[in-house]
């Protein structure tokens, strides 16, 4: 049975768990200060917060909230969690907000129907970020005003910025919020009140199935259903009515699933329901990658990193998976599990047998994801180039892990998408680079024969030889953002 708290509610939805938290919200509860608007995660009309129950840096559950478009999130991963609208921050009649404040006072909004989406992105970052301008401008990366032009609401996050200076000197965080009327007082109950659900559904769970619970992979608990949903943003934009009628098996949030950890062998280990923010927030990982933010910060945007899935990108199968490109170029290693329980390793580079086909069998579940970080001496670089700088499917996207000693390249591994029917590991132009110079001289000639492995086609996204041009420009990125010393852009054109 599915629950979670709807602002100061508990609710038991009796719909499908495939079917969308905004249907729910809007003509279920008929809370509609959420709005319908692209239904693709782009636009940001219908973003809502959603709180999960966490520990602390000391141990202690506290709930974590995060910026998520309702339109791409499965009803099901509602499930224990505190869901947030903008009705759900409202104080006294009359009475606004200082996120609402701010918006205003600084003229953020005209025709208002995206104002909502605004305030709950700007409102999840008051309750967990950084009080810089660089942080608050990115919380509304996902959220798009066809009336202000945008400084307008970039004035209003400056003003909300130097309010927040004031938060993190508070002692606590969430009281001092409460206190100024960013969030109502009801906040302070919820992990109290997520606690107590949680008991009840472990409980519930516990009477119907004997005492124990059950385990998600075993095929006699959890027959095999149509559709395996993680986040929902790719399934839910290319088949929102078949997931509707569909029986799903809801992946998003599990511990089994969501993990990221380094083996003894070196080798880090992600969950395959990791999630990109996960990527990007994970210390590990900076520690490996000290571009990620950066790198990461081109995959969509803020509310959908918070809900896309790494094994999600994979499966999609996409020729322009950002997040297959980046694996492919530090050659992942999956394992697929069966309805068995009974496992294989496949490498991410033969995950892919054609458009969108896929070497996996019909009851085999994507459960982990491995590889070797960048060791000391290599360098990592991931590149995307598309019509916006942010919240956009790529034109083409790649990556590079070069090893570069005494200015030979001893070794490297690149990737492309966009220039063929499936995400390209370039095999042999990886293989030719390794024990040359790093020259202008073999670059021009790494990026002709990179041209002999893709083979792109026209499309919306660009020309296919526009996106021929961009994979050699990209390609020469990769060494001129990590070796300027060596190189120049004006030696290789």
């Amino acid at each position: 049975m599915l629950q979670f708290y709807l602002n100061d509610q508990l609710v038991r939805p009796a719909h499908p768990a495939g079917s969308t938290l905004l249907d729910y919200i809007r003509y279920q509860q008929h809370l509609t200060g959420t709005k319908i608007g692209c239904r693709e995660g782009d636009c940001g009309a219908c973003t809502v917060l959603v709180g999960e129950l966490r520990p602390d840096a000391e141990g202690q559950p506290v709930v974590r909230y995060q910026s998520m478009t309702s339109c791409l999130t499965p009803l099901g991963n509602a499930h224990g969690r505190h869901i947030v609208t903008v009705e759900g921050l409202s104080q006294a009649a009359g009475q606004l907000t200082p996120v609402q404040q701010a918006i205003v006072a600084e003229g953020g909004t005209q025709c208002g129907f995206c104002t909502p989406g605004f305030v709950m992105s700007m409102t999840g970052h008051c309750l967990h970020g950084a009080a810089t301008p660089e942080a608050a401008r990115a919380s509304i990366d996902g959220n798009i005003c066809r009336c202000t032009g945008y400084k307008s609401l970039e004035r209003a996050t400056d003003r909300l910025t130097a309010e927040l200076l004031t938060r993190d000197a508070a002692p606590k965080r969430l009281p001092w919020l409460v206190q100024q009327g960013y969030v109502p007082a009801y906040f302070e109950r919820m992990a109290a009140r997520l606690a107590e659900l949680r008991r009840e559904t472990v409980a519930d769970v516990a009477a119907r199935t004997g005492g124990h619970l059950p385990d998600a992979n075993d095929p006699a608990v959890t027959p095999p259903l149509t559709y395996l949903l993680g986040g929902g943003t790719d399934l839910l934009v290319q088949r929102a009515d078949d997931v509707l009628a569909a029986e799903v098996q809801l992946l998003y949030g599990h511990a089994e699933r969501c993990f990221i950890r380094e083996q003894a062998d070196g080798r880090i280990s992600l969950g395959a329901a990791t999630t990109v923010e996960d990527l990007r927030s994970s210390e590990l990982l900076l520690g490996r990658f000290p571009r990620l933010r950066q790198h990461l910060k081109l995959v969509s945007s803020t509310p959908i990193r918070n809900m896309a899935t790494v094994a999600g990108n994979f499966v999609n199968a996409s020729p322009i998976g950002d997040l297959t490109i980046f694996f492919l170029a530090l050659d992942a290693r999956l394992t697929l599990q069966n309805a068995a329980g009974e496992q294989r390793q496949l490498p991410l580079r033969e995950l892919y047998r054609g458009y969108k086909q896929l070497n996996r069998q019909p009851d085999e579940q994507l459960v982990e994801i491995s590889f070797l970080p960048p060791a000391e001496g290599e360098v990592f670089n991931f590149e995307k180039v598309s019509k916006r700088t942010h919240l956009d499917i790529a034109s083409v996207n790649a990556a590079a892990r070069l090893r570069v000693h005494d200015a030979v390249i001893q070794e490297a591994h690149l990737s492309a998408g966009g220039v063929g029917p499936t995400p390209l590991y370039l095999r042999r132009t990886s293989e030719w680079l390794s024990g040359q110079p790093l020259t202008p001289e073999t670059l021009r000639a790494a990026g002709e024969l990179a041209q002999q492995e893709i083979s792109p086609i026209s499309d919306a996204r660009g020309t296919a030889e526009y996106k021929r041009l961009l994979l050699r420009q990209l390609l020469y990125a990769h060494f001129l953002e990590h070796f300027p010393q060596q190189l120049t852009l004006a030696e290789l054109l």
